[in-house]
């Protein structure tokens, strides 16, 4: 009675016992998942990252920045990895890879002033 229970629990595994092309045939979809989050997921952060970095070396006087707390300034100084900038009345020290990215204060201006007009 045990041998054929185990008999039988010994064929479940059909789709391995059918050779090489069965082993072949389950990796497939792991690989081709793999492609997905390559080409979705991993790749274009990947080129973000490549892009922020390039833009934080990039900074020198005189860029107008945007920091990650929501900031708008320009920088007046730099000291090795910290930037000085300017908000207006204050001036504020913070390292490089608190900058999310730059902007262009006069498209910034024209945009506020359409705004008041409306």
């Amino acid at each position: 009675m045990f041998t054929s229970i185990a008999y039988a629990a010994g064929n479940a595994g059909g789709a391995a016992a059918q050779g090489p092309m069965g082993a072949f045939a389950s990796i497939v979809p792991l690989l081709l998942m793999f492609a997905v989050f390559y080409f979705l997921l991993i790749r274009p952060q990947q080129k973000r990252n490549k892009e922020h970095k390039a833009m934080i070396e990039a900074l020198g006087k005189g860029s107008y920045v945007l920091t990650s707390g929501g900031l708008l300034g320009r920088i007046v100084d730099i000291e090795g990895d910290i930037l000085v900038i300017d908000l207006g009345e204050t001036k504020v020290r913070m390292p490089r890879g608190f900058v999310s990215g730059t902007y262009d204060p006069k498209t910034l201006t024209k945009t506020e002033e359409a705004a008041e007009k409306k």
